[in-house]
């Protein structure tokens, strides 16, 4: 638990001291982050032992090492500090959502290996057949958006969502043939399954999912996909983003490695869409 949210959900159990040094981190998080402990100390009406104190009590052995704890929580972005909406009303709503969406990609951006990606992104470019597997509703959705990406780049690819499906496909599976899985969890023990005959078969085999779970323990190349989600039951989760994003940079760097082979498939998708259906090349390549 980062420093920033320990002090929100301990701040009723603090002193009237420590509270008014709760309320200035919690009002004011950049001076927090660069005030020392005189001016910390000052703007709360405290002594500087009083600080102290309240360092201790949020887990932190002295004042450095609170400021060593806030900076990392500024290293994620002050803007993405806020607290759950409080409000229903839509103008509120869309902010809380449309905020986690943004705070999901910032982190994913910041945790994205690229030496990793372009390693899979090599493997798929070269597999004579892409399979993609997902089950549930976010994963059986990654499964058939990474289809509706590389299919438009000329890679032969096909999605499925269903556990036997999943089995025999991965046992009629050739060593120059990928298999991408997607799991939020992890936890999907039929796709770790099939990971695992996968790969006593030589074939490659890409997670996209929580760094050591089940199914990346099992996968041969995983792009990890660590987010927290918040409280809110409500609000549908803002990790499906990261995913996106995800699949999105994969089969860019596809794309640019098949270049010819790509830009040839697409021109032919947009030629039938203009003959057929827009009449001009101003809409967006498919629906």
């Amino acid at each position: 638990m980062d420093i920033f949210t320990t002090i929100q959900e301990g701040r009723a159990q603090f002193s009237p001291s420590e509270q008014r040094i709760a309320d200035i981190l919690l009002g004011d998080f950049e001076f927090a982050v660069n005030a020392s402990i005189i001016e910390l100390a000052e703007r709360a009406e405290v002594s500087p032992p009083t600080v102290t104190r309240f360092c201790r009590n949020v887990g932190c052995q002295s004042f450095s090492d609170f400021k060593v704890n806030l900076a990392k929580t500024a290293f994620i972005g002050v803007r993405y500090l806020n607290p759950e909406a409080k409000s229903t009303e839509p103008k509120d709503v869309a902010e809380d959502v449309i905020t986690k969406a943004q705070n999901a990609l910032f982190m994913m951006h910041r945790a994205l290996d690229p030496a990793l990606l372009d390693k899979v992104a090599d493997r798929i470019s070269r597999a004579e057949m892409v399979y993609t597997f997902g089950s549930g509703g976010n994963s059986s959705m990654i499964a058939t958006e990474m289809q509706n990406r590389l299919f438009r780049l000329g890679s032969r690819v096909t999605a499925s969502n269903d556990h036997n499906m999943q089995l025999m496909l991965t046992a009629a599976a050739r060593t120059n043939d990928v298999i991408v899985g997607s799991s939020f969890s992890g936890r999907n023990q039929d796709l770790a399954r099939c990971f695992a005959l996968a790969r006593e078969n030589g074939i490659t085999t890409i997670a996209l999912t929580q760094s050591d779970s089940p199914v990346a323990r099992a996968a041969e190349l995983v792009v990890g996909i660590d987010l927290p989600e918040g409280a809110n039951i409500f609000r549908p989760t803002s990790t499906r983003f990261a995913f996106l994003a995800v699949v999105d940079v994969i089969a860019s760097l596809v794309a640019y490695r098949n270049r010819k082979l790509s830009t040839v498939t697409l021109r032919h998708i947009k030629q039938q869409l203009v003959e057929h259906r827009d009449g001009d090349d101003r809409q967006i390549l498919g629906d």
